[in-house]
C-alpha cells in the first residue's frame, strides 16, 4: 500500500444527490489512500467567547488536517465577558457551575464570580490550552456569502488594527458569537438629543467618574439589577430606576448549600479556596453539589409541579420580607406569571438598594427624552446628568452583517418574523454553518456551559463527518427544521415560559420561545450525544483515480448525471497504523480501555450513565 496521497487542491466536482434514478454510473476507481482520509478542509469561528474558546480547543485536538481560525472583533478575548464592564457586572448563577467541565476553578472569589474573574479565566484556559493561536483579535465579520459551485464560505473580515479587508474562505463555518453580544438600544423618542453622558451596560464607559451625579437607569433585567445597587452605593448619587416591568428576584440559587461552607457571605475566603485547590475531594463534593442543585431544580419551570408552585411562594415571602419597609415597591414588582417566566437572577443588594434615600423607583412609561431629563407619562420631568441604558441585547436574531446561504438567501430573510433551528446548531439553506447558542440555545435552570461542550462536540463529529466522507455540503432537511420548531412549541406550552411576561426568551413579534432549548440541561446533553445524521442532505465530492485526483465532474453520460460512490471514503481497505506499522493493538493500550463495572446484586436495577455511553 502506498502512502497517504497529496489531495490536490482544485475543487473535487459536487453530486447533488447521489440518486441512482436517471444517472449513469461511471467505471469506480479505488482511491488509494487509507481508510481515515483525513482531506484537508478550512473551518472558521466567529467569535471567541466560551463557544469560540472550546472550539480552539478541541477542533485541533480531535480533527487532523484542519486548518482553524477564530475571528473575535474585540480586543481581547471573553466575549460577553470582555464586552461588559458595568458596575455590578458578575455571573447570576454559581460560579462553580459557570467554567468548563475539564477546567475547574478552584480559585473564584465569589458564588457569583465578577465579570473580570470571568474574563481573566476564559483567557487563561485559551492560553493554557493553546487555543489562542487561532485567534485573531479585532478582526470583525463583515459578510458571509456561501457559493454553491464551490461548495465553499467567502468571509468578508476588517482589521481594525490595520483597517485591512480581508477575503477568506473556509468549507466550515461556525458561529460562536452567542446571544449576549449586539447589544439593543431603547427606542424612545429624543434618545440622541440628550446632552448627559449615555452609556449602554454593553459599552460601559469605565472612566467616567458617576460621583455626586443625578442617574438615569432604564431596564429591569439582569444587567439593571446588578448595576443599580452598584450606583446606589457611590457617594453622592441620586439614582432613578425606570421599571417598565414586574420581575421576580429570586433567593440566592444554591443558598442552602452554603451553610454547609464557612463562607463570607457571597465572598469565599481564601482559606477555602486553598483548601478547594489542595483537597481534590473535597472541591469534586462541593462541585456536584452545585451542579446536581442546577439540575435538580428544573421542574421548577413546569407547570404543576409542587416545586414550581412551592417557588412562586418562596419568592414571594422573599420578596416580602426584603421590601417590608417599602410595601409599595413590593406590589409594583410583584409578577402576575409565575417565577421562571423571565430569566431569574438572585439580585443581591438590589431589593435592598430600591429601599434608599438616594433611589427613586418610578413605574410611569417614558414618554420621551429631552436634553436634560427623561419624562414620564405621568407629567414628570426627571432632571438627571447620567442616563444607563440597561435594556439588553438583541436575541435570537440575525447577527449586524450579512450571512447569505444557497441561492442568496440571507439569514435576514429567513428569520424575517421567526429565528428557527435544528437542535439550536443547524439551519436549513445554509450549507456547512452551524451554530451555538443559537436559537432555542439557552436554559433556564443547570450549566449553561455544559450545553456548549455538548453543542460543540456534536459539531465537531458533523466536521469530521464531512472530512471523512468525502462530503462537499451537509445542510439540515427543512422538514427536520420544522419538525424541531414544532416539538418545541409544544414542549413550552407545558411550561411557565409560555406564560405572559416580556422576557428575551421570546420572539418579539409573534410571542413563541425563541431562545431556551426545549428541556433541561441534561435532555440537551443526552440529544446531541449521538447525531441523527439522517436528518441532513449531503451532496459528495467527486475523485478520480491516478494522477487526476480530485477533479471537477461536469460531465453527463447517456442516462444524465454521473453518481458519486458514496463509499469512495473508505480507502484503500488500509488503515494508518497499516501504513505507518504502528500502534497495530492500539485498541489493547491502557488508555484506550474502558473495563465494565461488575455490578453488585443491590446495584444491578441502577441506571449508570457510563453502561449508555458511545
Amino acid at each position: 500500500m502506498s502512502a497517504i496521497p497529496n489531495i490536490p487542491a482544485d475543487i473535487p466536482s459536487i453530486d447533488t444527490n447521489g440518486s441512482t434514478n436517471g444517472t449513469v454510473r461511471s467505471p469506480f476507481v479505488l482511491r488509494d489512500a487509507p481508510v481515515e482520509n483525513l482531506r484537508p478542509l478550512k473551518v472558521i469561528v466567529i467569535g471567541a467567547g466560551y463557544s469560540g474558546v472550546y472550539c480552539g480547543i478541541r477542533i485541533p485536538e480531535r480533527l487532523r488536517n484542519v486548518e482553524l481560525v477564530v475571528y473575535e472583533k474585540n480586543d481581547g478575548i471573553g466575549g460577553t465577558w470582555w464586552e461588559n464592564r458595568y458596575l455590578g457586572c458578575a455571573c447570576d448563577v454559581p460560579s462553580h457551575s459557570y467554567q468548563f467541565s475539564f477546567e475547574p476553578n478552584h480559585n473564584w472569589s465569589s458564588l457569583y464570580a465578577p465579570a473580570g474573574e470571568i474574563q481573566s479565566y476564559l483567557e487563561g484556559v485559551a492560553k493554557k490550552y493553546s487555543a489562542d493561536r487561532f485567534i485573531k483579535l479585532s478582526h470583525e465579520i463583515k459578510a458571509c456569502k456561501w457559493n454553491d459551485s464551490t461548495a465553499k464560505w467567502h468571509v468578508t473580515v476588517k482589521n481594525f488594527v490595520t483597517g485591512e479587508i480581508i477575503q477568506d474562505t473556509s468549507d466550515v463555518l461556525i458561529s460562536a458569537r452567542g446571544n449576549l453580544n449586539n447589544p439593543a438600544w431603547p427606542e424612545i423618542d429624543g434618545l440622541n438629543s440628550f446632552e448627559g453622558e449615555v452609556m449602554h451596560s454593553a459599552k460601559w464607559n469605565e472612566s467616567y467618574d458617576f460621583s455626586n451625579k443625578r442617574i438615569g437607569v432604564i431596564g429591569s433585567g439582569s444587567s439593571s439589577i446588578q448595576i443599580v445597587p452598584s450606583l446606589q452605593r457611590i457617594a453622592g448619587t441620586q439614582v432613578s430606576t425606570f421599571v417598565r416591568s414586574q420581575t421576580w428576584i429570586s433567593p440566592p440559587f444554591s443558598s442552602q448549600l452554603w451553610s454547609q461552607y464557612d463562607f463570607d457571605g457571597f465572598k469565599i475566603p481564601q482559606d477555602v479556596q486553598e483548601k478547594f485547590a489542595s483537597d481534590p475531594d473535597y472541591y469534586q463534593k462541593f462541585r456536584l453539589m452545585v451542579e446536581e442543585d442546577g439540575n435538580g431544580i428544573h421542574a421548577v419551570t413546569i407547570k404543576g409541579t409542587p416545586i414550581q408552585q412551592g417557588a412562586a411562594q418562596v419568592f414571594k415571602e422573599s420578596m416580602q420580607e426584603r421590601l417590608a419597609t417599602h410595601p409599595h415597591i413590593f406590589d409594583a414588582l410583584l409578577p402576575s406569571f409565575s417565577p421562571g417566566c423571565r430569566r431569574l437572577t438572585p439580585g443581591p443588594g438590589y431589593l435592598e438598594a430600591l429601599t434608599q434615600p438616594n433611589v427613586s423607583f418610578i413605574t410611569s412609561p417614558i414618554t420621551r427624552i429631552s436634553s436634560s431629563a427623561i419624562h414620564t407619562s405621568d407629567g414628570q420631568a426627571h432632571e438627571i446628568d447620567t442616563l444607563v441604558c440597561a435594556t439588553g441585547f438583541h436575541t435570537s436574531a440575525p447577527p449586524p452583517f450579512e450571512l447569505s446561504g444557497s441561492n442568496g438567501l440571507t439569514l435576514h430573510q429567513k428569520w424575517e418574523t421567526r429565528a428557527t433551528s435544528y437542535l439550536s446548531h443547524s439551519v436549513s439553506d445554509f450549507p456547512n454553518l452551524f451554530t451555538m447558542l443559537g436559537p432555542n440555545s439557552a436554559i433556564g435552570s443547570g450549566s449553561l456551559t455544559m450545553m456548549i461542550e455538548s453543542v460543540g462536540d456534536y459539531i465537531i463529529k458533523a466536521v469530521r463527518k464531512i472530512q471523512k466522507e468525502n462530503i462537499a455540503t451537509m445542510v439540515i432537511k427543512k422538514e427536520r427544521e420544522e419538525d424541531f420548531t414544532e416539538y418545541a412549541d409544544r414542549y413550552f406550552e407545558g411550561t411557565v415560559f409560555s406564560e405572559e411576561c416580556r422576557s428575551w426568551y421570546k420572539n418579539k413579534k409573534t410571542g413563541e420561545v425563541v431562545g431556551l432549548w426545549p428541556g433541561s440541561t441534561l435532555h440537551c446533553i443526552e440529544v446531541m450525544r449521538s447525531p441523527r445524521w439522517e436528518d441532513f442532505e449531503y451532496t459528495y465530492l467527486q475523485y478520480g483515480g491516478g494522477e487526476e485526483g480530485a477533479r471537477r465532474d461536469s460531465a453527463t453520460g447517456v442516462g444524465g448525471r454521473k453518481r458519486v460512490n458514496q463509499l469512495a471514503w473508505l480507502g484503500n481497505g488500509s488503515t494508518i497504523q497499516n501504513v505507518e506499522e504502528r500502534d497495530t493493538a492500539w485498541y489493547l493500550y491502557p488508555e484506550f480501555q474502558d473495563p465494565p463495572v461488575v455490578p453488585q446484586p443491590e446495584e444491578k436495577k441502577t441506571l449508570r450513565v457510563r453502561e449508555f455511553s458511545y
